[in-house]
């Protein structure tokens, strides 16, 4: 322990002599620091002048923080909602956002089945009719949806005098003007071909 303080006292001592500057008349005195040159004279009768240059630069670059986009979950299993998020980042400014989107086919066919197991079966036929492909499957083979409670042969009749209320019904026009150009070539080129027969 004793030569423990003497070290702590030696050591004090020689730090402080270190430190310690004595100035003479006419001496030079020496300035230390992050700058060249530095030694300034003093004599009776003259001027002091020194010179002093900074070194030192700074330059910092950091890279911009990221733009995270937030998770957005459904919850649940059992939910028609499919989570979106999106973000972007620029160097100055950067945005994310994030929201639900409800998926509508996924919605009829979960009505569709419990339709189906309450043993509601046209009922269940008819909410996927919503959809215009189930739509044109159904007439293309021959079982027409369910309009007004007929089925069969009636609904067909039905579909037919309120053709608007199709879910395919832009896709459904189009599809008959084109098959009136097409009758109306067949019928002209049988005439054309009854009439050569005639002569």
């Amino acid at each position: 322990m004793k030569y423990i303080i003497i070290f702590i006292l030696l050591f004090t001592a020689t730090a402080y002599a270190l430190d310690t500057q004595t100035n003479t008349t006419g001496s030079n005195t020496s300035i230390e620091g992050n700058y060249t040159g530095g030694a300034t004279t003093y004599e009776s009768g003259s001027e002091s002048s020194s010179t002093t240059t900074n070194n030192s630069t700074s330059n910092i670059k950091s890279a911009p923080p990221t733009a995270s986009a937030p998770p957005v979950s459904s919850m649940t299993q059992d939910v028609c909602a499919v989570g979106i998020s999106a973000g972007i980042q620029t160097f100055g400014l950067g945005l994310s956002g994030g929201k639900h989107v409800i998926d509508k086919n996924c919605e009829r066919l979960k009505l569709a089945r419990i339709l189906n197991d309450f043993g509601m079966k046209v009922a269940a036929v008819a909410i996927l009719c919503q959809d215009e492909r189930v739509f044109e499957s159904m007439i293309q083979a021959g079982t027409p949806c369910p309009i007004d409670g007929k089925i069969g042969k009636e609904a067909k009749a039905l579909w037919l005098k309120y053709d608007h209320e199709r879910p395919d019904y832009e896709t459904y026009i189009k599809r008959m003007k084109k098959r009136e150009v097409i009758d109306l070539k067949i019928n002209k080129e049988e005439a054309d071909r009854l009439e050569l027969h005639t002569r």
